[in-house]
């Protein structure tokens, strides 16, 4: 008798525990925000960009700044960062990897923040311009970055360090090309992200030996005076064989 009183007093107290608010279990502690900060890279057909813009609020007014947000009550990371990343581009459905987590105590002169990075990749053609107006937006290539506001400069260099490590053996450099394109855009792309140029012999070998660049029937008659055969990337070519590298 006496274990089933203790029992029920048991899960008596857990059915109380469960209808208590995180703030009622953690008022001991004080409160820390968490934000994200979206790195936006777009490629303009030569060089390797960033949206930035100048804040629009203290601390930090008019500073160079990446765009982001608090996250929510009820959303995750990743939500939040898309959230952010579709009011700034208006696309869905976009590459998006978690660049770090950045939490020195001073970062923020306002609060106490940690921020989440987030980066993801898109071609600047398919970029709506009125929403760059509209935050008041600026594409700055990678070598020409200002000053930026409290670490977002760090954020940026982490970002590429891990675009840098990737783009050989995983198919990113799509991300920031046209649906078709020639095989000296695709090299444009790697000697964007890598920072350096590229042997065009050596590069289109190792190109050929890759069955996910489809070679098509079409043209490029605008950007090249001789014509250029386009290509494109066969995405169920490489789910079958997604092992690949450039280097």
């Amino acid at each position: 008798m006496k274990s089933k009183q203790k029992n029920t007093t048991y899960i008596e107290s857990l059915h109380q525990n469960s209808s208590k608010t995180m703030t009622q279990f953690y008022n001991e502690y004080s409160k820390v925000l968490v934000s994200v900060d979206c790195i936006i890279f777009g490629f303009d057909g030569s060089n390797l960009q960033v949206l930035i813009g100048k804040r629009k609020m203290d601390p930090g007014r008019g500073e160079w700044s990446l765009y982001g947000g608090f996250v929510g009550a009820t959303e995750n990371l990743e939500d939040a960062a898309n959230r952010v990343i579709l009011e700034l581009t208006g696309m869905k459905n976009l590459y998006i990897r978690q660049v770090g987590a950045f939490g020195r105590i001073d970062r923020d002169p306002g609060e106490r923040v940690i921020s989440i990075a987030y980066c993801t990749l898109i071609n600047v053609k398919d970029y709506d311009d009125s929403l760059r107006v509209e935050h008041g937006l600026e594409w700055v290539s990678l070598n020409e970055l200002p000053e930026l506001y409290s670490d977002h400069k760090l954020m940026i260099r982490n970002a590429i360090a891990q675009i840098r490590r990737r783009i050989n053996h995983e198919p990113l450099s799509f991300k920031l090309l046209p649906d078709l394109f020639t095989l000296t855009q695709l090299q444009h792309v790697f000697e964007a992200v890598i920072g350096e140029e590229i042997d065009k012999r050596n590069f289109r070998k190792r190109v050929k030996d890759i069955d996910f660049i489809e070679k098509t029937e079409l043209i490029d008659k605008v950007n090249s005076k001789r014509g250029a055969a386009l290509y494109r990337f066969n995405k169920k070519a490489y789910e079958e064989d997604p092992s690949f590298n450039l280097k």
